[in-house]
């Protein structure tokens, strides 16, 4: 076992190696299930070492004295450490399962169900053998807080969960946002230390952590945000609890459950709310729970009932009725949400009237994995800027990607350029809008970005006579070009004559002269 300090690409390498171990047997799309909890399995394994040998110098030797429970930030009990499992050779799978299940149990109020429920004790997917060499493999270095910062861990971590999306793509889109989009809604959301930030579609946690990146970035205090966050995934979910502690992120709580059927977070009067709420919800979600919407017990119904078959608009409304009484929230959804009629139509009336949109911001196609449709954010705030009162702006960043073979990319550049056009709040030919609610209200409450920013086409057109001279003269070079061509033609088809036997009579030395 390698005792060094890790740079962040060979933990990267270290973690896509592991991603090739299971490759065959395992599918792409499942690699996330064993090797996100075996990362985590060592991570607390080898951070209990460290803490152990740290209490057993400072005793002098103590050995009771460093297992005692308060010199360790979680307890791995006898025969569930990581070293147990290696020197496992018969059943495997069997011993991890024991581990992991003894460490949560061990732990149950901050660990448990952390490590998911795969059937690691399956011996036709996952053989001794197999398993082996994939403990071996973790086994290469220490992952102790000395030798690697939870920073760069973290970051690790994240490289691994985008591979898992560049290697499975469509299924991707389910817990993974790319970073440069998140980036722009953690800078349009601005949060600040001290505050509570709520992700109610929270995936793999990249939101809550961007919030983080934020006030790193700003040089303020991180460690005093409050992180929530609800996924109905048991998968991602275990990731984000696994990710928050692997960024050394303490004071967070992520549920596991149906934010739109079984909220999880409440205060005494009802739905707790925050100061930052942010999300990328499932697009179009359908059989979302519209049943109950009509007299939801959580008071979420503000603006109507979104139709059965498309759940974008109970999104909206569930983050919209989180916010505090100064809050604010991004969110990322369809374009469709913007413009279809119906029960969406007047659901978006009935949030215009209550003035909390500030800006809507259109994206460009094939940003995110797994599908090809551009989407949009929007930005709601319950206390609007007195001259943005009334008003919403409206940004089309369409063109602001550089475009991929295979998919488009948000970069820096761009994120910037969008972020400041949201920022200075004024018109900008071809690509920002300020538009009134009355002339919102013209257009039958429709958000769909081309009614408000309206391209310039430039008038460069070339006359009507001018457009018949060049014709005329194509038109020539063209029947020109055609003779030309037949001509060739004919010469190619025309049999020529064998003169060869003529030019050897007329010659003076042939031997017929």
């Amino acid at each position: 076992m390698t005792k060094t300090t890790l740079t962040l690409s060979q933990l990267e390498q270290y973690l896509s190696k592991a991603a090739w171990i299971l490759k065959g047997p395992v599918d792409a799309s499942d690699f996330k299930v064993y090797i996100f909890p075996l990362l985590f399995f060592k991570r607390l394994s080898d951070v209990y070492d460290e803490e152990y040998q740290q209490a057993f110098e400072e005793s002098g030797g103590d050995e009771e004295y460093a297992l005692l429970p308060e010199f360790h930030r979680f307890v791995i009990p006898e025969g569930c450490h990581w070293r147990d499992v290696r020197e496992t050779t018969l059943n495997v799978g069997l011993a991890i399962e024991q581990a992991l299940r003894g460490i949560e149990k061990a732990n149950l109020e901050q660990l448990y169900g952390i490590f998911g429920d795969a059937q690691w004790s399956n011996k036709n997917k996952l053989s001794d053998r197999l398993l082996t060499d994939l403990i071996e493999h973790f086994s290469q270095y220490t992952l102790s807080n000395s030798l690697v910062n939870p920073d760069i861990l973290g970051q690790a971590y994240e490289y691994l969960i985008k591979h898992f999306a560049d290697l499975t793509n469509k299924k991707a889109g389910e817990f993974y946002t790319p970073r440069s989009v998140v980036h722009l809604l953690g800078l349009i959301l601005d949060p600040h230390q001290g505050e509570s930030i709520y992700d109610p579609a929270c995936g793999t946690g990249g939101m809550l952590l961007e919030c983080v990146d934020h006030l790193k970035h700003n040089h303020e205090d991180y460690r005093t945000l409050k992180l929530y966050g609800q996924e109905k995934n048991l998968t991602s979910s275990s990731i984000a609890r696994m990710n928050m502690f692997l960024h050394g992120i303490e004071d967070f709580q992520i549920a596991r459950g149906d934010t739109l059927r079984n909220p999880a977070f409440f205060v005494a009067d009802g739905l707790q709310t925050f100061d930052c709420v942010i999300a990328n919800p499932p697009f179009s979600l359908d059989d979302w729970g519209a049943e109950n919407w009509a007299q939801d017990p959580y008071g979420r119904n503000i603006a109507g009932v979104p139709p059965q078959s498309n759940g974008d608009m109970a999104w909206v409304q569930h983050m919209i009725r989180s916010m505090n009484s100064s809050g604010r929230m991004t969110v990322v959804l369809p374009h469709g949400a913007l413009f279809r009629k119906g029960a969406e139509g007047r659901i978006r009336e009935a949030l215009l009237q209550q003035d909390l949109l500030e800006a809507v911001i259109g994206l460009g196609p094939n940003i995110f994995y797994g599908t090809q449709l551009a989407a949009c954010m929007l930005v709601f705030k319950q206390n609007k800027e007195l001259h943005k009162k009334k008003k919403v702006l409206f940004i089309d960043a369409s063109a602001q990607v550089r475009v991929g073979r295979a998919q488009n990319f948000l970069e820096e550049a761009h994120v910037k350029q969008i972020y400041e056009w949201y920022h200075t709040f004024v018109d900008v030919e071809n690509h920002v809008k300020v538009a009134s609610l009355a002339e919102i209200q013209e257009n039958d409450c429709n958000l769909n970005i081309p009614l408000y920013v309206e391209k310039t086409i430039e008038d460069d057109l070339p006359s009507v006579e001018e457009a018949l001279t060049d014709l005329k003269l194509a038109w020539a070079e063209s029947l020109a070009a055609e003779q030309k061509f037949k001509d060739i033609l004919a010469r190619f088809l025309t049999p020529q004559p064998d003169t060869s036997v003529a030019e050897t009579l007329d010659h003076p030395n042939s031997p017929q002269a």
